[in-house]
């Protein structure tokens, strides 16, 4: 029973952080998102 309950007690935290990671996700998804647009720009860019 001690193990089940350290597993469940580990899934917990696991839990806990996601939103912080998926906050991560998102921004680092935002940025890379940001720069290629720049890219697309700055390469299809004639004057």
């Amino acid at each position: 029973m001690a193990a089940a309950n350290a597993f469940s007690t580990r899934n917990t935290s696991k839990l806990r952080s996601w939103p912080r990671c998926s906050k991560h996700v998102r921004e680092q998804r935002a940025r890379l998102y940001i720069i290629w647009r720049c890219t697309v720009l700055l390469l299809c860019w004639h004057e």
